[in-house]
């Protein structure tokens, strides 16, 4: 554990010398102290008692983001006209005491003043089995060689085209619905809110590039060309997507959580770094999923995540956990301070094992944060008492 520490404070110090020209967070923003709360999640989510003491906890360790999901495996988990009409919600989830799992979580969210920005976390990305890839099979992409599906860490999937317009229609209704319904603070998306390069061979995609450029389309899919065309086309549809949400709800936070480079770009042709220099984003959260600990730190320097630094505020996934594969609270700890004293804010990836399933004593792990987290530092103040009941 010394020994530990004393290396990774070797290190930051040789960086520190460099923080004169490396200016840190932007100016009048406040850093992320935020978790993820997945579909594992929801058992909490939908018990008011337990979600209280969950917000509780979050409230006392002096958190101020949650990044609660709502698009996720081809379904919405918030009432959805859209949803509805393409017959991909049978049913709307609710508490086991009758309660809106989005609004309740929002409201007892607000009143301890955490934000609530709803995560989009499939983004283009559906199960090719879900109702909506079967019903709308003229809406997914494909690879060179007919495949429409690609091995992920949710399993084989399918992928929407991104530059379909009903599939971008179809994105956007579903986000102006979370902000239209519910007093949240913004929106996320993450790195499925891309298109994977082995994709973009449908019929769609290729009649568009040969009208754009004259030219049929590579049938190599990293030949660069074709790779910036089709990165180019998700960053112009994210530039209407923004500009939807803004025009609407101009306070509202319009977030991204993408992966590092250059797998962003080289995999999934989501150059997000052009995003954060036009002015796209209002917050960017880069997955820093890494179990060594000297890969971690190594990620924290990229160019791409020191500029944004300058331009908006800028925290880094850190991986707590995954059922199957857990992370003792040293290496989430030595994580966190490494990203702190780069000024970095931090988001846990996810609050089931943040210390609800974790390798470690709870109380170990949430004093290990509250250290880090010592002084409250809330991104908003919210002027409304907890409701009692």
């Amino acid at each position: 554990m010394l020994r530990r520490r004393v290396w990774l404070l070797f290190v930051l110090f040789c960086w520190s010398l460099c923080w004169t020209i490396w200016p840190v967070q932007a100016q009048n923003s406040t850093l992320i102290r935020g978790v993820w709360l997945t579909q594992n999640d929801v058992p909490i989510l939908r018990d008011r008692p337990r979600l209280e003491a969950a917000l509780n906890d979050l409230q006392r360790l002096n958190f101020n983001t949650l990044y609660p999901v709502v698009w996720n495996s081809g379904y919405v988990s918030f009432p959805s006209a859209t949803a509805r009409n393409l017959g991909i919600q049978p049913f709307v989830l609710r508490g086991i005491q009758d309660y809106d799992i989005l609004g309740e979580l929002t409201q007892q969210a607000h009143c301890r003043n955490l934000l609530v920005i709803p995560w989009f976390e499939f983004g283009f990305m559906v199960p090719e089995t879900s109702e909506l890839a079967l019903a709308h099979p003229d809406w997914l992409t494909q690879g060179v060689n007919g495949e429409t599906t690609r091995l992920t860490a949710a399993g084989e999937v399918a992928w929407m085209n991104p530059f379909h317009p009903e599939v971008q229609a179809f994105l956007t209704n579903i986000v102006l619905e979370v902000l239209r319904q519910y007093p949240v603070d913004g929106v996320q998306f993450d790195d499925h809110l891309s298109l994977p390069v082995e994709f973009g061979y449908d019929a769609y995609t290729r009649a568009l590039y040969q009208q754009e450029r004259k030219k049929t389309v590579p049938e190599n899919p990293r030949d660069p060309e074709w790779m910036r065309w089709r990165a180019d086309k998700l960053t112009a549809f994210v530039q209407t997507l923004r500009q939807r949400v803004k025009q609407e709800f101009p306070n509202a936070i319009f977030s991204v959580s993408p992966t590092t480079l250059p797998t962003a770009y080289q995999s999934f042709l989501q150059d997000w770094p052009q995003w954060v220099a036009l002015g796209l984003l209002d917050e960017v959260v880069v997955q820093v999923y890494r179990y060594n600990l000297a890969s971690f730190v190594q990620q924290l320097t990229q160019p791409e995540i020191l500029h944004a630094q300058t331009q908006i505020s800028t925290a880094v996934g850190v991986l707590t956990g995954l059922r199957t594969n857990p992370v003792p609270i040293e290496l989430v700890d030595a994580k966190v301070e490494a990203a702190l004293r780069l000024g970095l804010g931090v988001s846990f990836f996810s609050f089931e094992t943040l210390w609800e399933r974790a390798p470690d004593p709870r109380d170990r792990r949430q004093n290990t944060i509250l250290f880090h987290f010592r002084q409250p530092l809330p991104r908003r103040l919210f002027a409304q008492a907890c409701p009692r009941v």
